[in-house]
């Protein structure tokens, strides 16, 4: 088992997610839009900082999004010796990872999503390459190591298949 397997962004579903989100900050917007009084003239303070914050989340995202559209390189790549993602932030952090430091596998819901969930054992190795905020994201302090998610709401193929290609290269 020698191949490298790369999955690419599928574009029907990366449309489906930005009519998604497009939706949801339509409806944040609004939701904004009534916290500052637009439609009834009284200012509700926690309502507005609460969908402004989320709002201003949602748009950063979706231009990201956007500005990622025209990328045509892998966002997941899997061979004999390790793999790299780019599906979520964490994982496009971390880059290239040996199979040799895995040391579990498994599916977790998060939100709307099914991730693959990679747990690693040599956190020394992967230390420094990336910033705080991510690491601590990342990192367990209880078991002294790192849960890297990928997803595969982007490309061609599902989660569960994904998890089970994960697990064979894994095995190996």
């Amino acid at each position: 088992m020698n191949e490298e397997i790369k999955f690419y962004r599928n574009a029907k579903k990366t449309r489906s997610l930005l009519l998604y989100a497009s939706a949801l900050s339509l409806l944040l917007a609004i939701a904004f839009l009534y916290g500052i009084g637009a439609f009834d003239g009284v200012f509700k303070i926690k309502l507005s900082i609460v969908t402004g914050a989320i709002l201003l989340i949602m748009l950063v995202l979706i231009f990201k999004m956007l500005a990622s559209i025209k990328d045509k390189s892998a966002l997941i790549q899997i061979d004999a010796n390790g793999f790299s993602g780019r599906t979520t932030p964490v994982a496009k952090a971390f880059g290239r990872i040996e199979w040799q430091d895995v040391t579990d596998v498994q599916l977790h819901k998060v939100g709307g999503d099914t991730l693959v969930a990679v747990t690693i054992d040599n956190v020394s190795k992967y230390d420094g390459n990336i910033s705080k905020f991510l690491w601590k994201m990342a990192y367990d302090e209880q078991n002294s190591k790192l849960h890297i998610m990928y997803s595969a709401s982007e490309i061609e193929i599902n989660a569960d298949e994904l998890y089970k290609l994960f697990l064979k290269y894994w095995k190996k």
